[in-house]
């Protein structure tokens, strides 16, 4: 199937890293069920909502950073709907005028994917299903969220995937939201061309993996059944999208003006206020290291996309060669943190650790060889990476002297290697190589190596 024959629009949740609630003072981290509550919260008759300026501000910070206009007033809105975990029978959301519009987020091969609207809105309560019933936790209701909503502009489930990354790549820039605490999720519409671009949404998908698998499925669903428009569900245990409704429209949930609250006017001083808070941005760091240490495109835009990872390079790179530490820190560092499936902060990289031994191979004291073992150990253990290779006198074998004798006995054990070598097999070569490599405990230059033994097997 082209491209062009998929159609695919997001809306996306996040929750804002606030201590109290959207509405009400109740604090947004509470561990046992049905104690962060309170009258507002649970909409008891008489009860007042009061805006949290906090959560404003990192909307604002949020539209912003995608490009967003942000519209000079706020106004809420009552989007009536009845299910169990909604107290009030109606959400506190942004409908008439969001929060900021006309956004954009563009992927790796310059698409421009358009954000049309940025609003913040209450979480409703929690459903918790469990030994064949169903619980409701209040806790949740009126958490801060940010609803982001893109134009229909993306073409696969791997798009989708790419966006999200890209989303939550400016998120954890701008200290809006946390990973261990907060909940991001993501409803997808999705059609296709030979089913008339019959619109399904598909509901609560959390994560970048699993919102490529559901479209994934998704997609082949459409291809082989009848397809009407309605809500799905994502089982990520089953790997299946289940049926849940009828798509509702806009005009079915009677969104009215929240009497409650206020129109608030947004000035725009205060718009430049929250403007100076926001951070440097990955694309932005990148840039600035391609301009001042002349780093590689590739490396600088791949170790920016993790903030963490971004930070322990930048004060590296200020003490160590820029360059050196950004090949390093992408081809090692990166790597042992893929293969391990863990965050910086799951490890025991440090910045001491690692500017030791970026110092070691500046000053060509070991080889690379040796450089990758002790990286391998310094993702486990914290320690001196300096006092190790003098410990264990992994010191580059600097004098030619030695290495020759070494070139010499590595010749004279392997004579079959050497015939091989001079028929013209240049495996052979690196066999030989590689037991001198052994005999000097990986500390011999290969380059030089192989130049010796070259000059040697004439």
């Amino acid at each position: 199937m082209h491209t062009s024959d998929i159609v695919i629009g997001l809306e996306i949740h996040v929750q804002l890293k606030t201590n109290t609630k959207l509405f009400c003072s109740c604090p947004t981290e509470a561990v046992e069920p049905n104690t962060s509550i309170c009258p507002t919260c649970l909409g008891h008759p008489g009860s007042k909502p009061v805006l949290n300026e906090k959560a404003l501000e990192y909307g604002t910070k949020l539209a912003l950073s995608l490009g967003c206009k942000i519209s000079p007033t706020v106004m809420f809105a009552r989007k009536t709907y009845f299910y169990p975990d909604l107290v009030k029978n109606y959400q506190i959301t942004q409908y008439e005028v969001p929060l900021g519009s006309n956004g954009q987020i563009i992927l790796e091969d310059k698409k421009v994917v358009r954000i049309e609207r940025v609003h913040i809105e209450e979480d409703p309560g929690a459903l918790i299903h469990e030994a064949g019933s169903c619980l409701v936790d209040y806790n949740r209701s009126g958490i801060p969220l940010c609803e982001i909503v893109t134009a229909p502009d993306l073409t696969s489930p791997a798009e989708a995937r790419e966006f999200m990354k890209k989303l939550m790549q400016i998120l954890t820039y701008l200290g809006i939201f946390d990973q261990d605490t907060c909940i991001i999720k993501a409803d997808a519409n999705i059609s296709i061309k030979e089913k008339n671009y019959t619109r399904v949404e598909v509901k609560n998908i959390t994560g970048f993996k699993e919102i490529e698998r559901a479209l994934n499925y998704e997609l082949q669903r459409q291809k082989q059944q009848e397809v009407k428009k309605e809500t799905r569900g994502w089982d990520a245990d089953k790997g299946i999208t289940i049926s849940m409704r009828t798509k509702e429209e806009e005009e079915d949930y009677g969104y009215i003006v929240e009497t409650d609250l206020p129109i608030f006017e947004i000035s725009q001083e205060w718009i430049r206020k929250v403007q100076q808070t926001i951070p440097e941005l990955a694309e932005q760091r990148a840039l600035r290291w391609m301009k001042e240490w002349k780093i590689d495109e590739d490396d600088a835009r791949i170790i920016a996309t993790d903030l963490d990872v971004a930070v322990l390079f930048e004060e590296i790179a200020r003490k160590i060669d820029p360059i050196l530490t950004a090949r390093w820190t992408r081809r090692e560092v990166l790597r042992l943190l893929n293969d391990k499936k863990k965050e910086l902060r799951e490890t025991e990289f440090n910045k001491e650790g690692l500017t030791e031994l970026f110092k070691l191979l500046v000053e060509k004291k070991i080889t690379d060889r040796i450089g990758q073992r002790i990286i391998e150990q310094l993702a486990e253990k914290k320690f001196s990476p300096i006092a190790y290779v003098k410990e264990q006198k992994l010191e580059m074998v600097a004098g030619e002297d030695i290495l020759k004798k070494a070139c010499e006995k590595a010749i004279a054990e392997n004579p079959k290697a050497v015939e091989d070598y001079k028929k013209g097999e240049e495996k052979a070569l690196m066999f030989i190589i590689g037991h001198v490599m052994k005999a000097t405990k990986g500390t011999a230059a290969p380059n030089v190596v192989k130049e010796l033994l070259k000059g040697l097997l004439k």
